[in-house]
């Protein structure tokens, strides 16, 4: 992420809550979200995740997107039901979590 002081949560996070797992950055890899697909199937999956920033800070008009996704394999929602798009955007993210979902598609 770009900012050191945002982190995105997975591990089905709880909305207001300050639960989860971060998510690792800066290509450490020790805990990615995990998309396991079957690509002859075409299939897709959903993972809740949450996004919030370090006690005493937050941050506005916050955008989630995909970076170089040139094959649209990756898609984001405020809700698991709603329409995906290439990218989420939060009026204000503080040191609570606020729930969006990732769709990968094979």
């Amino acid at each position: 992420m770009a900012n050191q002081f945002l982190n995105i949560y997975k591990n089905n996070p709880t909305a207001g809550e300050t639960d989860g797992t971060a998510v690792s950055t800066d290509g450490t890899f020790t805990s990615p979200l995990d998309f396991t697909l079957d690509a002859s199937q075409n299939e897709s999956a959903v993972q809740k995740c949450a996004i919030r920033s370090e006690s005493g800070y937050s941050a506005d008009n916050v955008t989630i997107t995909d970076k170089n996704d040139t094959n649209d394999r990756l898609s984001f929602c405020e809700t698991a039901g709603g329409s995906f798009a290439d990218s989420v955007t939060f009026d204000e993210v503080g040191a609570v979590n606020q729930i969006f979902y990732v769709k990968a598609s094979s």
